[in-house]
């Protein structure tokens, strides 16, 4: 019996061996290829590994057209400066030249009220130069500046905007202002996905929108100023950011929109409503390693309370 034993192991060992040998040599190939970066963006994308402190939130690759991940996408809210990237749009495609020297006017009463400026009224600054503040400063004055050139005016402007929404089909967007400072500016992240993808295709929206810094020069009287990007990621070496815009008013939170290349890909970001300066950012690492890694790590329990005291005031 002892024999037949020893054989009947020895025959389980035989059918086993190269099993563990097939193992222990597929095991490393792995883990040096996954070592050697070789594959830094996840071939599947599990939405369950994304954490975010934004409300409201939308990730898509722009060349495929695919929507990655969303939270709440598509709910209501006010969009605060993100507003200007709709007016960098509708700026660039009504060809107005960009190099004409505009006057500063007096503000209206929303800007006057809600936004302070160091552009002196009566002055001048070329369009190129408003455009650029507008986007990468969130210069308020500047937005109702080239609204207020604008054929027809602020009023026509501003239904320009509306106008262009519905042409990118944007059908639960509003716009009243060009700046965002009203809380009657709404979008939903579905759709500024939408005016992100637009905005893409305008090589001057992108590289005004991610400018670390600028000095601008006025004339009637002549003088300068300096101004940086309210996006501190693009001063990031370990950033690629190809389109960039913030905003925030109490009624909207904190908001991001970007755009990046990550591997290749342009991937695109919509935060909406996060708790603090730094969710939203915080929010574009998540995704980031979310990408590159298929898990986008933890958010602080503050931001993460914030969202769901949020999420409890809209409908189910």
């Amino acid at each position: 019996m002892s024999c037949i034993f020893l054989i009947k192991r020895l025959c389980f060992v035989l059918l086993i061996l190269p099993l563990l040998v097939s193992l222990s040599i597929t095991l490393p190939v792995y883990a040096e290829e996954s070592s050697k970066g070789e594959m830094s963006v996840s071939k599947e994308f599990d939405a369950s590994k994304v954490m975010l402190g934004s409300v409201k939130a939308a990730v898509f690759d722009l060349d495929s057209g695919e929507m990655l991940f969303s939270k709440h996408a598509d709910w209501v809210t006010p969009i605060a400066s993100i507003t200007k990237v709709m007016t960098a749009l509708v700026i660039l495609e009504s060809e107005q030249p960009l190099n004409a020297w505009l006057e500063i006017p007096k503000p209206d009463l929303e800007t006057r009220k809600n936004a302070y400026s160091r552009m002196r009224i009566g002055s001048q600054l070329k369009r190129r130069d408003l455009l650029k503040l507008a986007l990468m400063s969130s210069e308020n004055l500047a937005a109702y500046t080239l609204a207020y050139h604008h054929p027809g005016g602020v009023d026509a402007f501003v239904a320009d905007m509306n106008i262009k929404a519905k042409q990118l089909g944007m059908v639960d967007s509003t716009f009243v202002d060009p700046s965002g400072l009203s809380k009657l500016n709404v979008a939903t992240a579905s759709d500024l996905v939408k005016l992100l993808a637009a905005a893409a295709r305008h090589k001057e929206i992108q590289q005004y929108s991610t400018a670390s810094r600028y000095t601008a020069n006025f004339q009637s009287p002549r003088y300068s100023l300096a101004y940086g990007n309210t996006n501190r990621l693009v001063r990031r070496n370990n950033w690629d950011i190809i389109l960039s815009k913030t905003g925030y008013i109490t009624e909207a939170g904190r908001c991001l929109v970007l755009m990046s290349k990550l591997d290749g890909k342009d991937i695109g970001m919509v935060f909406l409503d996060a708790f603090g300066k730094l969710t939203p950012l915080g929010d574009a690492a998540r995704v980031k390693r979310w990408i590159t890694t298929g898990d986008s790590g933890h958010i602080a329990g503050a931001a993460l309370r914030y969202a769901q005291d949020k999420a409890k005031e809209y409908p189910n």
